[in-house]
């Protein structure tokens, strides 16, 4: 029988400029990781269904929050840096036995936005280089 868990437990870290894996779950409030395999039709002359292969897997992972100043300057530090930066995502949170996502990526967009009446929130994105590892807390 499935367990299922709630969102409210998500765990999702990434390095700062200085290579330390820093937990920033505190200010967020959703994360994305789409997975996606690339096709290459391998369809023929002659044949009345396409046919494919597979290809390269890719990756991204959209974070999105509560503005925080902290988290902005540790964000802002490592947009446009040249070193990937290791990221880890829990989505049950990180108790042992959990699953975490882990790998490297690089950080390609973060906005920040606020409006009357709302609370200030920033948002960014990360892709992915290299394969994904899927493991559990320990």
């Amino acid at each position: 029988m499935p367990t299922f868990r709630h969102g409210k437990s998500t765990v999702f870290k990434v390095d700062n400029s200085g290579g330390t894996l820093t937990d920033i779950s505190n200010t967020l409030t959703d994360v994305s990781f789409p997975q996606t395999v690339e096709t290459a039709e391998t369809t023929s002359f002659g044949s009345s269904a396409k046919t494919y292969i597979v290809g390269l897997t890719d990756s991204t992972i959209s974070v999105s929050g509560n503005f925080d100043a902290t988290v902005d300057a540790h964000l802002a530090a490592i947009l446009g840096q040249a070193a990937t930066v290791s990221f880890e995502y829990g989505p049950e949170g990180s108790t042992a036995g959990q699953v975490k996502y882990t790998g490297e990526a690089i950080l390609t967009s973060y906005e920040k936005s606020g409006a009357v009446g709302d609370v200030v929130t920033y948002s960014t994105e990360l892709q992915i280089t290299g394969a994904v590892t899927r493991g559990t807390y320990a």
